[in-house]
C-alpha cells in the first residue's frame, strides 16, 4: 500500500518514452533492431520525471540490448487495471504495485515466482515490511522497490518554548510526558484523528498483539486480544492529549491543514505531510521537525505500518529476463541510494538506510522502518480494509464504549470480511 502523503514533491510527468503496452513490441515478439523493448508501469507521483529519466538513461547504458518504455499509472482503479491486464495476453513485462497489493494479486496465477532471485537481489536483508507482502504462499512475488513510514512531525519553537529536548524521548511513556506538557493553553499537544487506524496499528504490534492471526488457513480478528487491548489503551491516553475529531480519519479534515494554523505541536505523518503544512502557511518553514514514532523501551522504536511498492513481472511478459534485469538494476544498491536522496525515501535494505543520513525526515522513516510491519498477508485483508470495522471501534471506544465489548465486535467483523470468500 502506498502511503500518499508525498505532496509537495514536484512530480513531472513524462511525454517522452510513454507508451501504451501494445506499443511497445513489433509483430515478432518485442525486439526491434536487435534490441528488446520492455514496457514499464510505473506509479504516479512514486518518483520525480528527473530520477525516471536518469535511471532509464543509466540502465539503457547498462545495457544498450533493453529498450525501457515507461507508463505512468493512476492510483485510483490500479487494482481493477492490473488484473484485467495479468489475465490478458498483452500486459506490461514490469509492474509497480502496493506492497499489500501483491496477495491479491498472486491469488490470480499471473505472477512470475522469482523465489530464487532472493539470494542474488540481497534478500537477507529488505525490510521485512517490503518483503513479508512480497510473498504469496511461501513464494516471492513482489521484490521490495522503496518504502516509506510515518513519523512524528514536530513544531521546533513550539518544542523550545516548553523547553522540551525532541532528542531526549525515546519511549512512549517520555512522549507521552512531553504531549501533556505541550497541551496547554490554545495548544493541542498532539493532533491525532480518532480513526487513524495504522497508528494503532502500530501500538498494537509495539505490544506483540496484531490485528489478526492465521490458524489452519483461517483468519481471525484479534483486536479482543490482550495485547492489541493494551494497543488501544495507549492510542486513547495519547488522542486525548489533543481535539482530534473521535470519529474521522487524518484526511477529514487534512490534518496538515489543521497543522498549519499554528496550534498544533504535533501530528503524525510521512515527513511529506511536513512540505503540505508549510506549503499552506510558508511561516512555518524552518519550524518543522521530525522524530521516529517512540517505542515501549528506549532501545526499540516503535513499530509502523511500512506503506511502498514492490515490483513485480507478468507471467503474461514474453521478455521475463529483460524484466528482471530492470528490477535487478532499480532495486539494487546503486539505484536505491540515490532514489532515497532524490525522493526522501527509505530505501529497500536495512544496509541503505545511511543514504538518508543528511535528510531529517527521511532518516527519521529509517529508523521506524527497522520496526516496520505490514497488514496480515492475504488477498482477504481487502475485505476488512473496504468497510474498515477498525475505524468503527476507534471511534466507538473514544466516545466511551467498552474497549473489550468493542473490540470483540470489531474482531468478529474481521474475521468474517476475510473468510468471506473462503
Amino acid at each position: 500500500m502506498k502511503l500518499r502523503l508525498f505532496a509537495g514533491v514536484s512530480v513531472l510527468v513524462m511525454t517522452a518514452g510513454l507508451s501504451a503496452c501494445s506499443s511497445s513490441s513489433d509483430a515478432s515478439g518485442g525486439s526491434s533492431g536487435g534490441s528488446t523493448a520492455i514496457d514499464v508501469w510505473l506509479m504516479r507521483d512514486s518518483v520525480s520525471a528527473q530520477f525516471q529519466k536518469d535511471f532509464v538513461k543509466g540502465f539503457e547504458t547498462a545495457h544498450p540490448d533493453i529498450k525501457v518504455k515507461v507508463q505512468i499509472q493512476e492510483w485510483d482503479g490500479i487494482g481493477e487495471k492490473v488484473t484485467a491486464a495479468l489475465a490478458s495476453n498483452d500486459a506490461p513485462d514490469v509492474i509497480e504495485t502496493g506492497n499489500t497489493q501483491v496477495a491479491q494479486l498472486a491469488q490470480s496465477g499471473g505472477l512470475l515466482d522469482l523465489s530464487d532471485k532472493v539470494g542474488e537481489l540481497g534478500g537477507k536483508d529488505w525490510l521485512k515490511g517490503l518483503a513479508e507482502p512480497g510473498v504469496y504462499e511461501g513464494k516471492q512475488y513482489g521484490i521490495p522497490y522503496y518504502a516509506a513510514n510515518r513519523v512524528v512531525v514536530y513544531r521546533t519553537d513550539l518544542f523550545t518554548k516548553t523547553g522540551i529536548d525532541p532528542a531526549s524521548i525515546k519511549t512512549r511513556d517520555q512522549w507521552i510526558a512531553a504531549t501533556r506538557k505541550l497541551n496547554t493553553g490554545g495548544t493541542q499537544g498532539i493532533y491525532l484523528p480518532g480513526q487513524n487506524w495504522y497508528t494503532l496499528a502500530g501500538f498494537v504490534w509495539d505490544e506483540g498483539g496484531d490485528l489478526a492471526t492465521e490458524s489452519g488457513g483461517r483468519w481471525k480478528g484479534a483486536l479482543d486480544t490482550p495485547e492489541a487491548l493494551r494497543g488501544m489503551e495507549f492510542y486513547t491516553k495519547l488522542q486525548a492529549l489533543g481535539r482530534g475529531p473521535k470519529d474521522s480519519d487524518e484526511a477529514g479534515p487534512p490534518q496538515t491543514d489543521v497543522m498549519a494554523k499554528g496550534k498544533v505541536a504535533q501530528i503524525i505523518s510521512s515527513p511529506g505531510g511536513a512540505r503540505v503544512v508549510i506549503q499552506s502557511n510558508p511561516a512555518l518553514k524552518g519550524k518543522l521537525g521530525f522524530f521516529p514514532i517512540p517505542g515501549k523501551t528506549a532501545d526499540t522504536p516503535g513499530s509502523v505500518f511500512t506503506g511502498g511498492s514492490d515490483l513485480i513481472i507478468p507471467t503474461a511478459s514474453a521478455k521475463q529476463d529483460a524484466a528482471y534485469t530492470f528490477i535487478k538494476e532499480l532495486t539494487g544498491d546503486t539505484w536505491q541510494k540515490k532514489l532515497a536522496v532524490a525522493m526522501s525515501y527509505v530505501p529497500n535494505k536495512t544496509t541503505l538506510a545511511d543514504a538518508v543520513a543528511s535528510d531529517p525526515g527521511a532518516s527519521a522513516m529509517a529508523v521506524g522502518a527497522a520496526e516496520g510491519h505490514a497488514t496480515p498477508n492475504t488477498p482477504g485483508w481487502a475485505a476488512v480494509e473496504a468497510k474498515n470495522p477498525i475505524k468503527d471501534y476507534l471511534t466507538a471506544v473514544l466516545t466511551g464504549g467498552d474497549a473489550r465489548k468493542e473490540a470483540t465486535t470489531a474482531s468478529d467483523a474481521i474475521t468474517t470480511a476475510m473468510n468471506s470468500g473462503s
